[in-house]
C-alpha cells in the first residue's frame, strides 16, 4: 500500500512546490521601525519553491516591492567571492544580528539550500531577503525549516518567518 501512494505523493509536492504561495513575516529587529510601539509586522508573499518565482510586500508608508528571488549555486556564491566580485546580497551582520553572534558563519556560509533578493520598492528604497532552509537530513515541515532576515536602505532590519 505504502509503495502506491510513495508516487502519487510525490507528484501531489512537486505540484503544490512549485507553484504555491508562501506567506512570512518580516518583523523589524533594529532600525526606527523597530523603536515604534508596537513595532510593525509586515507581509511578505513567496510564490516557488522548486523554481524560484515572485516575491513581494509592502512596508511603511504603503511602498510597494515586487521582484525575483534567486537561489545561486555554492559554487556560483564562492567564485563571485574569489573573484572579488560583490554577492547580490551580503546580509551576514543582519544573521547575527537577528539570530546570534556567528549564526551566518555558523549556519548559513556555504549551505545548499540558500536563496536571495534585492529588490527596489515604488517610492526608491532597496530592500534585500536571505533565506536558508535547515539541512538536517530529517523530513520536517518544509516552512518551519526556513529561516530568513532583510535589511532596507532605510536602516532596518529584519526577521523572515514562516
Amino acid at each position: 500500500m505504502k509503495m502506491k501512494l510513495a508516487p502519487a505523493l510525490a507528484l501531489l509536492c512537486v505540484c503544490v512546490l512549485s507553484g504555491c504561495t508562501f506567506t512570512g513575516r518580516l518583523y523589524p529587529v533594529q532600525g526606527p521601525l523597530s523603536s515604534q510601539l508596537p513595532p510593525p509586522i509586515f507581509t511578505l508573499n513567496l510564490t516557488g519553491m522548486v523554481n524560484p518565482q515572485t516575491l513581494s510586500t509592502v512596508l511603511s508608508n504603503g511602498e510597494i516591492f515586487k521582484g525575483i528571488w534567486t537561489v545561486p549555486s555554492v559554487k556560483t556564491r564562492a567564485e563571485r567571492a574569489a573573484a572579488g566580485k560583490p554577492q547580490l546580497t551580503n546580509l551576514a551582520s543582519t544573521w547575527d544580528t537577528v539570530y546570534g553572534p556567528g549564526f551566518y558563519t555558523a549556519h548559513v556560509l556555504g549551505t545548499r539550500y540558500f536563496a536571495q533578493a534585492s529588490i527596489t520598492g515604488n517610492q526608491g528604497t532597496l530592500l534585500q531577503v536571505e533565506m536558508y532552509r535547515l539541512d538536517t537530513g530529517a523530513e520536517t515541515d518544509l516552512l518551519q525549516a526556513i529561516k530568513g532576515v532583510a535589511k532596507d536602505s532605510k536602516g532596518n532590519e529584519y526577521k523572515l518567518a514562516f
